[in-house]
Order: C-alpha cells, then structure tokens, then sequence
C-alpha cells in the first residue's frame, strides 16, 4: 500500500512538470491512468478498488488489515460464541401472558413488538455485539416455539467489522402467574369496592354499566356480583380499586368513604401484611325525572331555584330544572350531602295523563319552551269530567292528545318532612315528567340497536319478582336513551345483530324498513 502511494506521487509530479499546461487540470486518478497508457499498462477503470489476494485461499479481495477475505474469517472467526441459540421462555397457562423478567406478566400479540422485546431480553451476550435487526421465523402454533432470526455486527481485527445473521429457537414452557395462581387457590380478589344507591330501581346502574363498558374501567377486575341495593367489583389489587373508585366519582354524582381492612396474616419479622380491602362508593339517592325538594342552603346556593324541582339528568352532578320558573341548576355531590334530601315522588309513581289543551306562555329555557296544560287522567276519560291544569316545560313537544307521565300530587303519599322547612309552599296538582313515545311493544320492534352488558354474578336466593322488577327498569333506561340526545352522546350504541345482514361483499345490509324507509326518502 506505501509503495502504491508512493509510485502514485512521483508519477503525479512528473506528469505536472512533462506535461503541457492542460493536464495539470486534471485529477490524480487521471493523471494515474495517463501515466498507465504512456508506460503501456492497463488503465484502471474509474470507481473500482484496488485488489489483492486472499493469505489464507487465495481468492480476489479487498484490502483490509486482516489480510483475509470474509469467509476465511468466518471460519477462524464466530461472533456468535456466548449467545445461546436455544432459549426457554415462560409463558401463563391460563390467562396466556408472557413473564417480563423480572415479575411483570404482558399480555402480547403474536409476533407483536412487544413480544419481540421480551424475547431479546432473554437472549444472554447481546451486550457484547451491536444487534443491526430482529424479526420473527414463523413456527407452528402448537409448536411451543418461537424462533428470532437475529443480526449482528462485532469487530474482530483492528479495523475488521463482521456482520452474521443467525435464528434463535425460544423453548415456552408454562407456568401459572400470580393472579391465575390466586383464582386455582380459590383467593380471587383482595381488594372490593362496593357501589350502593338507597332507591327502588336499577336505572342509574344501568347507566353506570354502560360508562364503565365504554371507558373499559372493568378490565381489571376478577369478578362483578350484582346485590339488590347494588353492585360489587372485585380486584387482586388495591391500586386498582383505588383507581376504579376515583373513576365512579368522576363519571357520576357519589362519595367515597376510607377503605375498611381485614388482616388475614401477618409476618412481623419481614414487615409483610396480608389482607384484603373494602372500597365504599354511595351514589346520590336521586335518578332522572325524580321529583325533588331542595334544602333552604341548596336553594341559595342555586340562586333561589325551586324549591321543587325535576331531576332532568344525571352526569357527575344533578341537573335540576323548575318547571315553574324554568330556571336551571345543578346540583354537585359535595353540596348535595351536607343537606341530603331524598326524592319526593320517584318514576314509579307516576300517572299516565292526556293532554286536552296547551298554550305556550312565552318563557323558554333553551330548547325547552314553557306551556300551560290541561290535562285528564287517562283512565278517567268517559268516566268523569275531572281535569287539571299544570305548567310543564315539554311546551315544543305536545299538544292535544299527547298522552304524559306527571306526579299527582293533590293525592299523593310522601313524606312530609321534606317540605317541612317551606311551610308556606303550595304544591301543583300535577308535575308533568315525560312524554309517552307510542307504544312499548312498538317501540321494541323499532329499535335497530343494542347496548352490551357486563357479565355479572347474582346473588344467591334473588326472587323472580326482582327479575321481573330489573326487567322493567332496563326498558325504561332504554327509553331515556332513545329520546334523551345528551344522554347517547354518553353512550356507544351498537347495531342488533339480528337485524342486520353481511352480504357477500362485506357491506351491512340494513332491515327491510329501514331499507324501505331510506328509498322513500332519497325519492
């Protein structure tokens, strides 16, 4: 290599003295190849490199400071030596999840990046090489193997950097992890938060079961058993019913109390306790179009709205409304339980009504209008002549011969300590709640739409009659979802499998109706 430098230097400076003064613009590699032509040697082909032989086969190479060609070296050469090319992996034999050394269980895809990571982690002595690619070898399913074609690059000479690729076979063996192991020991929680609400009815449950499915706080959790006054969640972590706990006070109005615990052992020489925890969440006694009577301190604080009021929805506080004033309000929890009030008259007690008359009377609240019914009760019509007149805020959406919902309050039975504190409160003979959509079987035939549910478990001994009684307060959930806007924005609705098709292009085929009614429409 000197002695080529040296000749190219020398044949450099003799061409710039010998030559005319056109030549001394151009390059040494030019100057090279002239000198070449005018000694009549070979000229060099520009772009090519210099090549010698091989000390140990003799085969063409480039130079390099070994001396040897690439496969010479391979065979004197294994940068693979300290990297095992059989691996064992352990992998859960119930809940299917990868041990992440050094205790973390991943849930992974099959040839996921994840699951390429953690296999590269029980790979030894790749510290010692710089690794230039990965990727999976497809195996059998069943196989119980993983195989990882690897490449790496290591120095190996002074200057000499060799690059080898070469699969590495990873051995699953099963094992059971913590919480599988938990479950087979019949120990399948310790933590439990316990989620109560003092009414007569499932409907704000409902609604929760649906936030808790659309925002998948559940994943965590071993078990959920239905109780009549409630619903218990249970969990292998404290940390995770802490987490749960904080989501149920943001989604909807409730307080959390201090977690009970129950020691179960006790190992006073390592400072290790066993037990298990006990979460309460209390939800506001009050759902969607309760009728409510506000405390004196909940009335100023609300700048003087009700005192009777309706419960128009339910979010992470009460959204109240007075249909007299159509004023507007909400209520939060905090404020709530310093001066609890229980609902008056709740949906169950309502009466069917028709509407023989409505006049608006100019007040409005957004999209809600005021209007001064008259109104007769259904089940009086062509018995008596008895009628009432009441001021509702569904003003936009009846007129005669709507049928309503409305609390009758002239002959009502409450309890009358919760309008104690306005003794000079006169009550309406009616409050109009909702209106009445059709009929119910209607209705359920109509509906092209489905809500998924949590698997739950009931408790032992539940009598039919609260089947029945759930029954009935999932149809009138169904009902505030299907005319209630604010509500479905809260929501995922899915399409009823039953009542669509998949042709053989893949395109959803609505129902006959449906179908019949889009037609007619677009004509």
């Amino acid at each position: 290599a000197n002695f080529h430098q040296t000749l190219v230097s020398f044949l450099t400076l003799a061409v710039l003295i010998l030559a005319p003064m056109s030549v001394q613009s151009m390059d040494a590699n030019s100057m090279l190849a002239l000198a070449d032509s005018r000694s009549g040697a070979s000229a060099l082909i520009p772009g090519t490199q210099a090549t010698i032989l091989c000390c140990t086969c003799g085969a063409p190479m480039v130079w390099n400071p070994a001396s040897m060609c690439a496969n010479c070296i391979r065979t004197r050469v294994d940068i693979t030596e300290g990297i095992p090319k059989s691996v064992p992996m352990q992998a859960c034999r119930g809940c299917g999840r990868f041990l992440n050394p050094p205790k973390h269980w991943v849930a992974c895809q099959p040839e996921s990046k994840e699951l390429l990571s953690i296999c590269l982690k029980r790979v030894k002595g790749l510290n010692k090489v710089k690794l230039i690619d990965a990727s999976f070898i497809w195996t059998e399913p069943h196989s119980r193997r993983l195989k990882v074609k690897l490449t790496i690059q290591k120095e190996v000479y002074s200057g000499v950097i060799l690059q080898q690729s070469f699969p590495v076979e990873l051995v699953i063996h099963n094992l059971h992890c913590i919480n599988c192991h938990m479950v087979a020991a019949d120990n399948t929680w310790r933590a439990v938060v316990q989620v109560r609400q003092k009414v007569d009815h499932k409907r704000t449950f409902y609604l929760l079961e649906q936030l808790i499915l659309k925002y998948k706080a559940h994943q965590q959790t071993t078990s959920v058993k239905e109780v009549p006054d409630g619903i218990d969640f249970y969990f292998l972590h404290r940390n995770h019913a802490l987490k749960f706990q904080e989501f149920l006070v943001n989604v909807i109005p409730c307080r959390s109390r201090s977690a009970s615990e129950k020691v179960l052992s006790e190992d006073l020489n390592n400072n290790k306790v066993n037990a298990k925890y006990t979460f309460s969440v209390e939800i506001v006694p009050v759902c969607k179009d309760d009728l409510l009577c506000l405390h004196q301190r909940q009335h100023a604080s609300q700048g003087n709205l009700g005192p009777l009021v309706l419960c128009t929805g339910v979010t992470q506080s009460l959204k109240l409304l007075d249909p007299i004033t159509m004023q507007r309000g909400e209520l939060r929890p905090d404020v709530y339980y310093r001066n609890p009030r229980s609902a008056i008259m709740s949906l169950k007690q309502a009466i069917e009504y028709t509407v023989l008359d409505s006049e608006p009377t100019g007040l409005s609240c957004g999209k809600l209008r005021q209007a001064e019914l008259t109104l007769a009760r259904t089940r009086d019509l062509g018995a008596n002549d008895q009628q009432f007149t009441a001021l509702t805020h569904l003003g936009n959406l009846l007129q005669a011969g709507d049928r309503v919902l409305g609390y009758d309050l002239a002959s009502a039975v409450f309890n009358e300590a919760e309008v104690r504190e306005w003794p000079r409160l006169t009550l309406p003979d009616v409050v109009v709640v909702k209106k009445v959509m059709g009929d119910g079987g209607n209705a359920k035939r109509r509906r092209m739409w489905k809500l998924r549910s949590l698997i739950k478990e009931e408790e032992e001994g539940t009598y039919k009659s609260l089947h029945k009684a759930k029954e009935e307060d999932y149809e009138h959930f169904l009902q505030d979802v299907e005319t209630d806007a604010e509500m479905r924005q809260r929501l995922n609705l899915y399409k009823d499998p039953a009542r669509f098709r998949v042709d053989p292009s893949g395109a959803v085929v609505p129902p006959a109706q449906a179908a019949a009614a889009s037609s007619a429409a677009a004509a």
